[in-house]
């Protein structure tokens, strides 16, 4: 009942937040076969994209976006508590051991939801004003690369899915410990809210590169192999534009972690009594 209840708060969240990230993918593939938005800036981008696709292409691969949450982040979230338990994890053990368990759920959550990841990405990164079905990019992507095209990027996308969840769920619990003992703001959902906002923080700062690596990766063209793999796609991402291009986008990425994080685990922390879940933190 748990993955229920993060997968019901991870589809809220992302309807709403959806169009920061598709500007910051188009940030990150900028002049991979598309315009340079780099160039543009953020600003110039939304304006962009506004004029020429209008406001609807902002929710480009919201479908896509809506069955990552339900697979990907429903594991990610919902198998944190569980794994803690099984792990005999409680609220005031170590930070690392909280990072393992949520690195794990990470990991997990990210296998699953790997081929609407790369439907989604690759349909925010399409230009122009027809917004592309999710039906007919899947088709497109299986005609040209079989099956393995949807797992394109599996190795970046989990090891990000582990540092993002590790870095998550172990800073809320710990920033969450650390309020409740101090005092410092009323519990519950003043407490739940600054939490995850802190979360967010240290989530952006840890993720961006291989948020970078992983939308390189899920982008290529369909009927080409630019990088052979992760380690291959960070040098060359690093030699193109020096370590600072690792975090294109970081602006966007941290204003949807920001969000996406506080409306995710406060909503989650809401819901869990509609689905039976018991337990801070669980």
């Amino acid at each position: 009942m748990s993955v229920s209840a993060a997968g019901s708060a991870a589809m809220i969240t992302v309807t709403g937040i959806h169009p920061i990230d598709v500007v910051k993918t188009r940030l990150q593939v900028s002049g991979d076969g598309t315009r340079n938005y780099k160039a543009l800036g953020i600003s110039g981008t939304v304006a962009v994209i506004s004029q020429e696709e209008g406001v609807t292409a902002f929710w480009k691969g919201i479908g896509a976006a809506w069955l990552r949450e339900a697979s990907y982040t429903s594991l990610r979230l919902g198998l944190y508590g569980p794994i803690k338990h099984a792990m005999g994890i409680k609220n005031d053990s170590h930070f690392i051991l909280k990072f393992s368990a949520g690195s794990l759920a990470g990991a997990l959550g990210s296998i699953v939801g790997n081929p609407f990841d790369v439907l989604k990405t690759r349909m925010m990164a399409t230009e122009g004003k027809a917004a592309p079905s999710m039906g007919g990019a899947a088709s497109a992507l299986f005609k040209q690369q079989g099956i393995g095209g949807f797992y394109r990027g599996l190795e970046a996308n989990v090891m990000r899915a582990m540092v993002l969840n590790g870095t998550k769920m172990a800073c809320y619990d710990q920033i969450k410990g650390y309020i409740v003992k101090s005092g410092i703001v009323p519990a519950g959902l003043v407490t739940q809210f600054c939490s995850a906002f802190g979360a967010g923080f240290f989530m952006a700062t840890t993720v961006a590169p291989f948020d970078m690596i992983r939308t390189k990766l899920m982008n290529q063209p369909p009927d080409a192999k630019v990088y052979s793999g992760f380690i291959d796609c960070a040098v060359k991402i690093v030699k193109g534009g020096g370590p600072g291009a690792l975090y294109a986008g970081f602006i966007p990425i941290w204003a949807r972690f920001a969000p996406t994080t506080c409306l995710q685990l406060v909503i989650f922390e809401q819901i869990k009594p509609i689905f039976g879940v018991e337990g801070s933190g669980e």
